[in-house]
């Protein structure tokens, strides 16, 4: 499923593969952009693999009440490395960058 920011031209393309168990077996994303972007969709792929659908996203649930400011600290340790991330919503021009990967995420897998 491709994804776009059309504000700053980020995009990506991500692939997800499903188990017969119901679990993301792979994740993986090929694209262009900032550097913020580009290791937040990094992140996320990482994250979902071994995680059913459900779980990818809650997930993706999380880290965008994160970037909004609400969320707590046992959700923050869910997201492992992708709460590093947790800054930029105090940059409202990138927040659009982190998102991607996850809003392309929720799209894919049914949760718009």
């Amino acid at each position: 499923m491709d994804g776009v920011n059309p504000s700053c031209g980020d995009q990506i393309t991500l692939k997800v593969l499903l188990g017969d168990d119901g679990k993301i077996k792979d994740a993986g994303f090929t694209g262009s952009g900032c550097a913020i972007s580009q290791a937040s969709a990094d992140m996320m792929a990482d994250l979902i693999i071994g995680k059913t659908k459900e779980e990818a996203l809650k997930l993706a649930d999380i880290f965008d009440r994160m970037i909004k400011g609400n969320v707590s600290e046992e959700e923050l340790e869910e997201l492992d490395e992708a709460a590093a991330l947790q800054d930029i919503s105090h940059m409202p021009a990138r927040v659009k960058c982190a998102m991607l990967g996850w809003r392309t995420v929720k799209e894919m897998l049914g949760s718009k």
